[in-house]
């Protein structure tokens, strides 16, 4: 199942995102850690949802919009992430982190553009 939004580099980077999000949830499952495996996994994939909705914005109002909550959901997995590395028994997976960075550094990118792209918008 592949559309040209696959080729745009802010939905890869989201999905490869969201898959290692998916990983690292079943790993604080598999060890008992729900409430904050459910954070993670909620927020984190939540970001890619709405990078995507943004595709088909009717508007460059709408289209920040989405964009806007995209960048509140890497804030707030930002900060679940964080609290797993620094509580002891949860361990966090530094590329997990950088790949969070990295899309949290494109959307702002992206918002601070002030306009919707006509083309794929090439990663930093």
């Amino acid at each position: 199942m592949q559309n040209d939004h696959s080729k745009t580099p802010i939905i890869q980077l989201s999905i490869e995102f969201s898959l290692m999000v998916i990983r690292y949830a079943e790993q604080l499952e598999a060890n008992s850690k729900h409430v904050i495996a459910n954070q993670v996994l909620k927020n984190g994939t939540a970001i890619g949802a709405y990078i995507m909705e943004a595709q088909s914005a009717e508007s460059n109002i709408q289209y920040f919009e989405k964009l806007h909550a995209a960048d509140r959901k890497a804030h707030n997995t930002w900060y679940w992430i964080y609290l797993c590395d620094q509580a002891a028994g949860y361990g966090v997976d530094k590329d997990l982190v950088k790949k969070l960075e990295r899309i949290m550094e494109s959307l702002h990118t992206l918002i601070l553009s002030g306009k919707k792209p006509s083309s794929p918008v090439p990663l930093q």
